[in-house]
Parts: C-alpha cells; structure tokens; sequence
C-alpha cells in the first residue's frame, strides 16, 4: 500500500478497503485517488483502525 502503514486495520477493514478501491477503479478513477478513497471511507465509517488500551483518556 503506498500511503501509511496499515498494520493498525482489522482484516474486514481491509477486505472493505479493496472492495471500496476495486468499485472506484471500475468507474475509471486511478489506482492512487481510488486507494485513497477507500482508506478515507474505512476511517469514516468505522473510525480508524484497532483501538488499544484500557478505557479512554477522557
């Protein structure tokens, strides 16, 4: 992947990543702009990747 390291992602993340990029590339956009997309629609929709710790700072 050519943009952060996504090791922080469960793997139905990353499953919904590929599926969101595959739909973006079928409409002609680029490999880059589409991988770009579907990482921003991952973060969006389930809020980044695993979350660790014990309770939250706030």
């Amino acid at each position: 992947m050519s943009q952060g390291d996504k090791d922080k992602y469960t793997d139905k993340q990353k499953r919904k990543a590929e599926h969101i990029e595959e739909g973006y590339e079928k409409r002609g956009v680029s490999h880059d702009e589409a991988e770009r997309r579907a990482w921003a629609t991952v973060n969006k929709q389930d809020g980044g990747g695993k979350k660790g710790g014990s309770g939250s700072d706030s």
